[in-house]
């Protein structure tokens, strides 16, 4: 399926050289903002606690984190999951509180904000087991939130997640070069890499310039953008192979111009129609997607253009040719068999 078809070829490999070097300049900031800002990351990797409650009313989250701001939580976070009324708050470790006082501490200021008090219920759980729950009552000890869980999160999980994240980039990064070098070529897996990591280094070289949280849906997203970044070198790619077929007296430059070319109406519907999927979780996802879809944006533009001047340009000065991806056929000997 075709929006519209370029007639002539765009030289994209006559200015690949600019491009790249445009490419250098963006990766090289964005390594130099993680050495020296760093990542903002959430309390799944540096430890913290998670509490989970339920409001009698449709919870206000806005309410919550300003509430959480004025006890002294910087960029708190409080999503709402399962109903309306159910909240989570992940809250990060405060040097000098511990994490029993620091739930109780911000449990008191979520109900003194609905103007209620706290009281303790003595429940019966399921198995006979008499436990007994932080509760926010209001007038006519109407129950206004109810303290569901309290769970902390150590730095060791924390560190566990880290080392089990970075292991998954690795896996999908050894998994891609070897896809691509048994599909096509050496030449291709190894410039596909050069572009995949250029796409995630910017990823987070923005998160670390702008100092958005950088928390596990973060992560799935740049695993996401890896593959996505791969189908669209892969593509291509494979119009680059087709292309050294068909057009035998053609140099490298032109087969790579045109095998980009005639791929830029499948980019535009497939790109744009994920985009218009992935701008709906940025702006009406709420806080829970915000990241997770910053992260696909940024990844899907950088994607597309990596694909295009990167990865190509890479395989194109690793020395590509013809004769890689396809194999000479051997003239058939006329004096084959017996010679007298």
């Amino acid at each position: 399926m075709e929006f519209f078809r370029i007639k002539k070829d765009i030289p994209f490999m006559r200015h690949a050289l600019v491009f790249n070097v445009v490419s250098a300049l963006t990766f090289v900031a964005a390594v130099f903002f993680l050495i020296h800002k760093g990542l903002h990351f959430s309390v799944e990797f540096t430890g913290g606690t998670v509490m989970e409650l339920k409001y009698q009313q449709p919870a206000n989250l806005e309410r919550i984190r300003h509430t959480l701001e004025s006890i002294g939580y910087e960029q708190p976070e409080a999503t709402g999951f399962g109903t309306a009324h159910d909240v989570m708050l992940r809250l990060p470790v405060v040097k000098g509180i511990t994490p029993k006082d620091a739930s109780a501490q911000v449990f008191d200021a979520l109900c003194k904000a609905e103007t209620g008090s706290l009281k303790q219920i003595d429940t019966v759980t399921a198995k006979g087991e008499h436990v007994v729950k932080q509760s926010c009552a209001g007038a006519g000890d109407a129950e206004l939130v109810a303290l569901q869980k309290v769970e902390f999160v150590g730095p060791q999980v924390g560190d566990e997640l880290a080392q089990n994240g970075l292991n998954a980039l690795v896996m999908v990064v050894i998994g891609v070069m070897i896809y691509l070098a048994v599909r096509f070529e050496w030449k291709f897996a190894v410039a596909a890499i050069v572009a995949n990591l250029h796409d995630v280094v910017i990823i987070l070289g923005f998160f670390a310039f702008f100092q958005w949280e950088f928390s596990l849906t973060v992560l799935a997203g740049i695993l996401a953008v890896l593959g996505y970044s791969v189908n669209e070198s892969v593509v291509i790619f494979d119009r680059i192979r087709e292309n050294f077929r068909k057009q035998r007296k053609a140099s490298v430059h032109e087969v790579i111009d045109n095998a980009i070319t005639s791929t830029i109406s499948r980019t535009i519907i497939t790109h744009g129609c994920t985009q218009m999927m992935v701008l709906s979780m940025l702006f009406l996802g709420g806080p829970t997607l915000h990241y997770f879809a910053m992260a696909l944006t940024i990844g899907i533009c950088f994607g597309i253009y990596s694909s295009v001047f990167v990865a190509a340009a890479v395989a194109m000065w690793l020395g590509v040719k013809r004769e890689d991806l396809i194999k000479p056929i051997k003239e058939k000997d006329e004096t084959d068999g017996a010679v007298v």
